[in-house]
């Protein structure tokens, strides 16, 4: 059992103890953090009841708190936030001021908007490299933006860092994808070249700042800085200087906050691993032909010798289990001496590095880059995921064609929209208000969509 630690009698927090009104552990006497204990990896499951932090977060050595650095110690049930993570007293804030939640964190309220926002729920039906209807266990978008939760998670209790943030921009980083994976993003781009062109990272910002319509009394979702910056993983300098305080980083060249760069990182090794699953259950992808990655060898040796006897089933999956281990670990103990190395004592100590703490070692990678042009190779380019890709592609491009010439084929909402923008902004207004539209669309409703403008037997 974890160990719990009780405050003393007279009611006040015992030392190391979280009181109600704080998230992480903090100074009962509010005195100046001590240096921080480095090194710590030991996750810690959610703590029901945490609040929004205080800024006096207490620095000192993990055994002050019953945390070890042994990886067979009981896990405690809070840990202590790192100076350099994300807190809600330091956040930026939100684009439209709002009341600070009573029950619950900041970032703690980001990620519940999120769930519960329509961009979210579309994500089932959207592609991660298999067509939705193309069978039932494949990765989605909503079960691939799960696993860079889980993963991004674990990294983010390890190094101490928030994890409430740090899930909310796992699970909002695909929002604003088209349907049919990156195929119909490109299709989208193509389209809207002469028109701004269209890139996921930007139109999911789009979708938590203007899409969704939830809130009386503002749009979108009003998610804070922190995690608006972490959804926005690329951006060129054009569309920079557009966003304000948002765009600062990438036209001065600076980093997000630790939490954005594990999240992004996340996303890599969620979607290296569980394409390999998929690729395999497809019958793409075939065990010999693995043999040569050595992150896939490696692991899969070590589980053959230990279960001789094991099914290809569960061979596969404890194979790929410990291979997201291994590359997990690996970015836990680089990022940590990336942190000891720099000393940064906040969140914009971070922004301020001259290159992302989270990484990668060297070696971890080399492998994790050459599973990556394996994947590339043998299952991105595989001839049944390029016939379906290009299928994909010309039903987006013919969609964007029909409702870019003639804004009465939209249904009477977006028509509207399209009508409103581009009385404001000309053919980029148009263009911008059907690249809205189509990107909405999960994979099912934008081949239905295709047949009712397309296919004179199709009812409309």
């Amino acid at each position: 059992m974890s160990k719990r630690l009780r405050p003393p009698s007279s009611g006040a927090p015992a030392r190391g103890d979280p009181d109600r009104s704080q998230l992480g552990r903090h100074a009962p006497d509010g005195t100046n953090p001590e240096p921080a204990a480095s090194g710590l990896d030991v996750p810690a499951p959610d703590a029901p009841g945490r609040s929004p932090v205080d800024s006096r977060v207490t620095l000192e050595p993990a055994a002050a708190f019953g945390l070890s650095l042994d990886p067979n110690a009981p896990v405690p049930d809070t840990y202590v936030l790192a100076p350099y993570a994300a807190h809600d007293a330091t956040s930026r804030g939100r684009r439209y001021a709002e009341p600070r939640p009573p029950f619950r964190t900041e970032y703690q309220r980001d990620r519940d908007r999120i769930i519960h926002s329509n961009a979210f729920r579309r994500l089932i039906y959207k592609t991660q490299v298999f067509v939705n209807h193309e069978g039932d266990l494949y990765r989605t978008r909503i079960t691939h933006s799960l696993e860079v939760a889980q993963i991004a998670r674990s990294a983010a209790v390890a190094l101490r860092l928030n994890e409430y943030l740090t899930e909310a921009i796992a699970l909002a980083h695909d929002l604003g994808h088209t349907p049919f994976g990156h195929a119909g993003q490109d299709a989208l781009n193509e389209c809207m070249r002469p028109y701004g062109g269209f890139e996921h990272n930007l139109q999911s910002l789009r979708v938590v700042d203007e899409l969704e319509e939830r809130y009386a009394e503002f749009p979108g979702l009003n998610l804070t800085f922190e995690c608006r910056e972490g959804i926005l993983k690329h951006c060129s300098v054009r569309n920079a200087s557009d966003l304000g305080e948002l765009g600062e980083r990438f036209l001065q060249r600076r980093q997000p906050g630790l939490e954005a760069q594990i999240a992004n990182l996340a996303d890599e090794i969620a979607y290296n691993n569980h394409d390999v699953d998929d690729g395999i259950r497809a019958g793409m992808i075939e065990i010999r032909e693995l043999m040569d990655v050595r992150l896939f060898r490696r692991q899969y040796d070590i589980v053959v010798a230990k279960y001789p006897d094991l099914g290809e089933r569960r061979l596969v999956h404890e194979t790929i289990r410990r291979m997201i281990n291994y590359i997990l670990t690996d970015l836990i103990t680089t990022t940590q001496s990336n942190i000891d190395g720099a000393q940064p004592q906040s969140i914009d100590d971070v922004r301020l590095q001259p290159k992302p703490l989270a990484a990668l070692s060297e070696t971890g990678r080399e492998e994790h880059t050459e599973l990556m042009m394996f994947l590339r190779d043998r299952l991105y380019r595989h001839y049944k995921v390029v016939r379906m890709t290009t299928k994909a592609r010309r039903v987006l491009l013919e969609l964007f064609e029909a409702f870019f010439n003639d804004t009465n084929l939209l249904p009477t909402e977006y028509r509207t929209l399209a009508t409103v923008a581009e009385k404001s902004r000309g053919l980029n207004g148009r263009a911008r208000a059907v690249a809205d539209y189509i990107a909405g669309m999960t994979d099912r409703f934008a081949i239905i969509e295709h047949r009712r403008l397309l296919d004179p037997a199709e009812r409309t």
